[in-house]
């Protein structure tokens, strides 16, 4: 569990696998370069991973997550007073029993904001409900709420990754969750009693944000264009989908294709700039068999950059073409975190955002194991503007921006894969001619390798 599902995949497989070699090997090379290490390793988040997945022919479940490479084992204890503590900036990795709330210690100043998000998976094979899933609260040390949500496994009761956050906000004109201090993170599942007995293996992240150098807007925007433009037309380039927000495969603007199977649930990362807009639907296409009905089976979802929940949809399967879209979105904007709408609130910061696909399990008693073609069509709309001016440095550091490095590596529509190599050597600034006969060199050897069709 937890590593690339490519080694099933034909078709764009081979190409795909040549530019995660000729990637490894450049930047390899990057980083041996005084001074380019951190670009070398940020040039194409998850390169190396790639390469190595698809060197090995390794494959995961249909229902596998990739967890954090880097993640930390913790152990969550019973009650606040043993709580281990949460860094922000890290990643870790802990498991929730069936009964019973797991708790964390957070130690926090007075001038960020912090948010704590939890993924839980369960077992491939244990029957869910509706309403099963697991809640996050966040408490001061005192025991004062600062937060709580759920994350639910829905109508199709399909067992999947579920994310809820936490956090704790710094509010002028609130009594609590303000100061400097221990404030604790609390996981629990929110129908145990009807929760499969086993354990679900957790990941955990912190970050917190900065306050501005200087006071905005204390609203939300009230007008944006909430018109729904078509979705984008045009042939799908094939973009394996990653099994986790840390393996989130890098795609931009355009029209993408990969297979997924029932119980299989597929994570993409997006660069959304300050004033951009989001627009995303997802196409299963239809089965041989076009008889039978699956519940909610076809489910899209946007995640923030603290992998908060910003909207979601989902669509019932009949074996014929599916189309599930989100709901239009306002533009990403600081202000949008004083609006009462929790989908526009979501939408307070730039960076990283996550489109995740998943199928439901049911789909295969009907349909069979599949895979089904998956179309995913993603549009950014509005205008890139300027952020609001941090007094200080996130932590993670640049988490609410959008970074050079994924501006010149995000793929566009249209030959991304053949343009990958060159830019991961633009990212790098390398200026050596040694370095590129090396790239091209792995290239052609590579190629040569290759069975022919």
């Amino acid at each position: 569990m937890g590593r690339w599902c490519t080694a099933r995949r034909s078709g764009a497989t081979g190409r795909v696998a040549v530019t995660a070699v000729v990637l490894a090997a450049v930047l390899a090379t990057t980083a041996a370069l005084p001074g380019a290490t951190s670009v070398a390793a940020a040039a194409l988040p998850g390169a190396t991973s790639v390469a190595a997945g698809l060197a090995s022919g390794s494959s995961g479940s249909a229902a596998g997550y990739g967890f954090a490479d880097d993640a930390v084992r913790i152990a969550g204890a019973s009650g606040t007073a043993g709580a281990e503590p949460l860094a922000a900036g890290a990643t870790y990795r802990s498991s929730l029993p069936r009964n019973g709330t797991l708790y964390y210690r957070l130690e926090l100043d007075a001038a960020s904001d912090a948010y704590v998000s939890v993924t839980a998976v369960p077992g491939a094979d244990g029957e869910v409900t509706a309403v099963d899933g697991i809640r996050v609260s966040v408490q001061d040390a005192e025991g004062g709420s600062c937060s709580v949500q759920s994350a639910t496994f829905g109508a199709a009761r399909s067992p999947r990754p579920v994310t809820a956050r936490g956090m704790r906000e710094i509010d002028p004109a609130a009594h609590r969750c303000r100061d400097a201090g221990t404030y604790y993170v609390g996981v629990e599942r929110t129908r145990p009693q009807d929760s499969p007995p086993d354990d679900w293996d957790l990941e955990l992240t912190v970050a917190t944000e900065p306050r501005p150098r200087e006071s905005g807007a204390t609203k939300a925007p009230e007008a944006w264009d909430s018109a729904s433009p078509e979705p984008l037309a045009g042939e799908p380039e094939r973009r394996p989908g990653g099994h986790g927000f840390a393996h989130a495969t890098l795609v931009g603007q355009g029209v993408w294709r990969d297979d997924i199977r029932p119980g299989e649930t597929l994570y993409y990362k997006v660069p959304v700039d300050w004033g951009r807009q989001v627009y995303a639907t997802a196409e299963l296409a239809g089965s041989a068999d076009a008889s039978g009905y699956a519940t909610s089976a076809l489910r899209l979802a946007l995640h923030n950059p603290v992998r908060g929940e910003v909207d979601d949809a989902a669509k019932g399967y009949t074996g014929r073409t599916t189309t599930v879209g989100l709901a239009p979105l306002p533009p990403v904007a600081y202000s949008n975190r004083y609006a009462t709408a929790g989908q526009v609130g979501a939408l307070r910061f730039a960076g990283d955002y996550y489109v995740v696909v998943h199928l439901a399990a049911q789909v295969a008693d009907d349909f069979g194991q599949g895979p089904f073609a998956l179309t995913l069509r993603l549009r950014l709309g509005g205008s890139a503007g300027t952020g609001p001016g941090y007094a200080g440095e996130s932590r993670p550091k640049g988490l609410f921006e959008v970074s050079a490095q994924d501006r010149v590596a995000v793929p566009a529509d249209g030959g991304a894969d053949d343009d990958l190599a060159m830019k991961a050597v633009a990212v790098g600034g390398i200026g050596s001619g040694s370095l590129l006969l090396l790239g091209l060199a792995v290239w052609t050897a590579t190629a040569r390798r290759r069975p022919r069709p």
